[in-house]
């Protein structure tokens, strides 16, 4: 499927909130709701739009550490990759796992409550995992940045992005139009 520009509107606009209504999303992004709704659909069939999920906050929910690890295997057979890849799949600490070139085959990104729990992962599963030869961890300090949006190609960059609804209503009236057209600094309108 190619994406056109509305269409890539309309998968930044859910991207940023998957639970606007259509109405709301249709007036985002310039078209009337029917058009938009096809659109979505069209795009969920097509697999691009693969879920809608609810963002949780780690510590509402008791995740506060995050922690790096890197596992090396015994060998890279396709074999030893395949447990591997299915022992991690159901462990619920493992937020993401990427097979990875350089020294480690395995890029782990883990979720813990506290230390206690890191080793009780590390000792009583990821260590019992066949073929795993080596384990490195790192904990995360701070969280710069956290994203889930993806960038999207030909996103169209000559709209600014809108600011929340709260700062919206903060912008000085000066600042707004008046009558439909831009106001100058003494509130006359521009002709």
């Amino acid at each position: 499927m190619e994406l056109d520009d509305i269409d890539i509107r309309i998968l930044s606009e859910l991207q940023d909130s998957g639970r606007l209504s259509n109405v709301d999303l249709s007036s985002r992004v310039g078209l009337s709701p029917s058009p938009c709704l096809a659109r979505v659909r069209a795009l969920e069939e097509a697999g691009i739009i693969s879920r809608y999920v609810a963002l949780l906050d780690p510590e509402a929910v008791g995740a506060v550490v995050s922690v790096f690890i890197q596992v090396s295997l015994e060998r890279q057979s396709r074999e030893v990759l395949d447990v591997f890849e299915a022992r991690i799949a159901d462990m619920p600490e493992v937020m993401e796992c990427y097979l990875m070139s350089g020294d480690a085959d395995y890029l782990l990104r883990v979720v813990v409550r506290d230390t206690a729990h890191l080793r009780d992962f590390i000792v009583g599963h990821l260590s019992e995992t066949p073929g795993v030869s080596q384990i490195r961890s790192s904990f995360a300090l701070k969280q710069v940045k956290y994203q889930t949006a993806l960038p999207l190609r030909g996103e169209p960059k000559s709209a600014p992005p809108r600011p929340p609804a709260k700062e919206r209503s903060r912008i000085k009236p000066s600042a707004r139009l008046r009558g439909g057209r831009p106001a100058d600094r003494g509130g006359r309108r521009k002709a």
